[in-house]
């Protein structure tokens, strides 16, 4: 039996503040899921090999729960970031690393950030605080996505291409470490 892996669509833009936001994504029909608060996210890899495939590997906590993630590579599209990605909770976030760790995963990156989660039908979207600024997030499909960036009054040349990944490096706030 052929199995399919969720492909995951969504478009980063830079806001100057996220404090405006709530009222506007409140008048499309959002509704506030998790209030703004800290989430943090290791990136792991195995001797460069996950880096190498442009994949990556993720242990995010938020909002009391831990979620490990798998990123494939990305699907070239014009402005919307896509990638195949699967995810699934997790009860112990500390057993999952030791997991990790016997498995020759180490940890190369650390995120932290404060993210507000907000949801309507067919959309997400998330109002991100990082220590190099603002950011919303918007992830469903493509018509559903570019419909909330127009109503948002957002301009496509708002678009952040980079993952946070490249960005905490691009701002000197992390680098990956070398393979063993």
């Amino acid at each position: 039996m052929a199995s399919s892996v969720p492909v995951e669509t969504e478009l980063k833009l830079r806001i100057p503040a996220t404090a405006p936001f709530p009222s506007h994504l409140a008048a499309l029909g959002f509704q506030e899921i998790q209030p703004p608060q800290p989430e943090r996210s290791d990136l792991w890899d195995r001797d460069g090999s996950l880096r190498a495939q442009e994949s990556a590997l993720r242990l995010r906590r938020y909002a009391g729960q831990a979620r490990l993630t798998w990123k494939g590579p990305r699907i070239p599209d014009a402005l919307l970031k896509v990638r195949p990605e699967l995810e699934t909770a997790v009860a112990d976030a500390e057993a999952m690393e030791g997991i990790l760790r016997a498995l020759g995963f180490t940890p190369v990156l650390r995120l932290e950030k404060v993210r507000a989660v907000w949801r309507r039908e067919g959309l997400e979207a998330c109002l991100d605080e990082t220590p190099f600024g603002c950011y919303l997030e918007l992830e469903g499909a493509p018509p559903a996505i570019h419909a909330a960036m127009d109503a948002l009054g957002l301009d496509p040349g708002q678009a952040e291409p980079r993952s946070y990944p490249e960005l905490y490096q691009a701002h000197g706030l992390g680098t990956l470490t070398p393979p063993r």
